[in-house]
């Protein structure tokens, strides 16, 4: 479950955010601020997992405030100016979300709290057990278990993932979706093809064989493979 406030002074910025947080399941509302000052005092007295920030704020901008924590928590940016972007992405920001912002693009935010973790000196943790993500098919948004999943593959414009149980297209290049999915859990092992290391039933030659299914190993891409077997 991701803890999360926001700040932001205008309420229906509230409104809409915890409209689209209440869509998803993994996510738990903690506190309204309705500027830095609220904010500060509320981190002070409790720990959360993420922040909604807007910019344009009385008293103290967003960027000054995120710069006086030591250790701040991840942080979406939903503001109406784009000019600041580049700098959000020098504080580490996940996302930067440009008011009015859709669900979809929303989610694709929430993907990438939920997916990585901007923290490096937690890289080499494990990945807690039943970590989801939603990945839109069609019109549709559907909920899958990370660990589910068995590789992933390049289709011309879309990426199929498939789990234990189901292939899903996506419309997203297969180097945008391996984003979405941790480096210490998933290999790129083909120009077309990323897989689960806990999935691999066997190497033989070049060759990968995963559940029912046999995946490639490109030329270029050996040496990710003879990095298990070290």
């Amino acid at each position: 479950m991701i803890s999360y406030i926001i700040i932001d002074d205008e309420p229906i910025a509230h409104d809409i955010i915890k409209g689209y947080c209440d869509m998803l399941p993994n996510l738990e509302f903690k506190a309204d601020c309705y500027d830095a000052i609220e904010a500060i005092d509320y981190l002070s007295k409790n720990d959360i997992d993420l922040i909604f920030l807007d910019l344009n704020m009385p008293k103290l901008k967003g960027f000054q405030f995120l710069k006086t924590l030591t250790s701040p928590p991840k942080v979406i940016v939903t503001t109406a100016y784009s000019e600041f972007a580049i700098e959000g992405y020098e504080l580490n920001v996940v996302d930067y979300l440009l008011k009015p912002f859709s669900f979809e693009r929303f989610l694709s935010a929430i993907n990438k709290v939920t997916s990585s973790d901007t923290n490096p000196e937690s890289k080499e943790t494990i990945k807690p057990e039943g970590q989801h993500i939603f990945l839109k098919q069609n019109n549709s948004h559907i909920q899958v278990a990370i660990d589910s999943i068995l590789f992933i593959e390049a289709s011309g414009n879309y990426t199929k993932v498939v789990t234990n149980d189901k292939t899903i297209s996506i419309r997203e290049k297969i180097s945008d979706t391996i984003k979405l999915l941790s480096d210490n859990d998933f290999i790129q092992v083909h120009k077309s093809f990323a897989v689960a290391k806990k999935h691999i039933i066997r190497v033989e030659g070049n060759r990968i064989y995963i559940g029912d299914h046999m995946v490639p190993i490109g030329k270029l891409y050996k040496v990710n493979i003879n990095q298990l077997f070290k």
